[in-house]
C-alpha cells in the first residue's frame, strides 16, 4: 500500500518537550513555597550551606532540625559526612537563616536544578545572601591543611548549569554576567572580620569537578595550569543560581588536603571530615560574626 506521510512536528514541538523538566521544576518550588508558608515558618533572609564535616552553631534556634526530604520534592541520597537536614536559625533579631547542614551534590546522580532547588527556594521566600562552606582539595602550594580560603572566583568544569532552559524571566537574564558572582563588598567584609577575630584568610580560585572520584595527578596538573587554586565537588552550581536570581554569595573553602600529585600521599575522605572538624572553630567565629553583621548580608540594593 501506499506509504503514509509523516506529518511534520508542530514548530513549538520541540521547544515544549525540552522545557517539560523546567516547567515541572518551577511547579515544584511554587508548592515548596506554599507549603513553607502553610506551616508557618519564618521567612529566610540568609541562606547558610555547610560543607563536609564544617556543621557549626551560629545563632538561636527557631525551627528543627528538620529532615531535609522535607522541603525536597525528590530522594534524598545518603552521603557520608552530610546530615541532609536544615535548622531556621536567628543569629540577630528578624533575620532569620536558613541553615542546611549537608547539600545536595551532583555527583549523587542529581540535576542541576535539584542540585540547586533549595537556593531557588531560599530567594522565593524572601532571602538576599548566600553563604556556603565548602572541603576542597588544595591546589595552591602555598595552602597547608586545615585553611580557610574565600573563593574569589570559579572554573566551571561540572558539564552542568542550572540555567539550561527558558527559566521564568522574574528569575533574571538569560546570560548574567558572572564577573560579581563572589560579591566583593561582601568579601571585602568577611575578610574585615577575619582580621578582627584574628583568623587567617587566604584567597583563591575555586574550580568545580564532577566527582566523585578525587582527582588524578594530570588532572591537578590541569587545574593549576587553567588558574584553580582550590577544587571540589560543590558550590559553583548554587551561586550560578543565586547570581542569576539577584543574590550576594560568599563561599568558605576548608583546605581539607593537598590535591592528588602535590605531596604523593593518597586521598582519603575520613581526612576530609577530619580537617574540617578542626578547622571549624574558627569557621565558627567568623560565620558567626558574619551573620551578625545585617550591612553585609543585605541585598546590595537594602543598603
Amino acid at each position: 500500500g501506499a506509504r503514509r506521510r509523516r506529518e511534520a512536528p508542530h514548530p513549538d514541538q520541540d521547544h515544549r518537550l525540552y522545557n517539560l523538566p523546567m516547567q515541572e521544576n518551577v511547579a515544584q518550588l511554587e508548592s515548596a513555597v506554599d507549603a513553607w508558608k502553610d506551616r508557618g515558618w519564618p521567612l529566610p533572609k540568609v541562606l547558610l550551606v555547610a560543607g563536609s564535616g564544617l556543621a557549626v552553631d551560629v545563632g538561636d534556634r527557631l525551627e528543627g532540625p528538620v529532615p531535609l526530604e522535607e522541603i525536597l520534592p525528590f530522594e534524598v541520597r545518603p552521603v557520608v559526612g552530610h546530615a541532609h537536614e536544615f535548622e531556621l536559625v536567628e543569629p540577630v533579631p528578624g533575620r532569620p537563616v536558613l541553615y542546611l547542614r549537608g547539600r545536595i551534590h551532583a555527583y549523587q546522580g542529581y540535576d542541576a536544578n535539584e542540585t540547586v532547588f533549595v537556593v531557588r527556594l531560599a530567594r522565593l521566600l524572601g532571602a538576599e545572601t548566600l553563604v556556603m562552606t565548602n572541603a576542597a582539595g588544595g591546589l595552591n602550594p602555598a595552602y597547608e591543611p586545615g585553611d580557610l580560603v574565600q573563593i574569589e572566583d570559579h572554573l566551571n568544569l561540572s558539564g552542568m548549569n542550572p540555567l539550561r532552559g527558558s527559566l521564568p524571566a522574574e528569575w533574571g537574564a538569560q546570560f548574567p554576567d558572572m564577573a560579581g558572582a563572589y560579591d566583593p563588598e561582601l568579601r571585602a567584609g568577611v575578610r574585615a572580620l577575619g582580621e578582627e577575630l584574628g583568623v587567617r584568610l587566604q584567597s583563591g580560585v575555586y574550580a568545580s569537578v564532577p566527582g566523585p572520584s578525587y582527582e588524578t595527578p594530570a588532572e591537578v596538573r590541569m587545574l593549576r595550569s587553567l588558574g584553580a587554586d582550590l577544587v571540589g565537588m560543590s558550590t559553583v552550581l548554587e551561586v550560578i543560581a543565586a547570581h542569576h536570581m539577584g543574590m550576594r554569595a560568599a563561599c568558605l573553602s576548608v583546605v581539607t588536603n593537598l590535591a592528588a600529585g602535590v605531596t604523593g600521599e593518597p586521598l582519603d575522605h575520613d581526612e576530609v571530615l577530619e580537617a574540617g572538624r578542626e578547622a571549624a572553630r574558627d569557621l565558627r567565629r567568623l560565620l558567626s560574626a558574619l551573620l551578625r553583621e545585617p550591612a553585609l548580608t543585605g541585598s546590595a540594593s537594602s543598603r
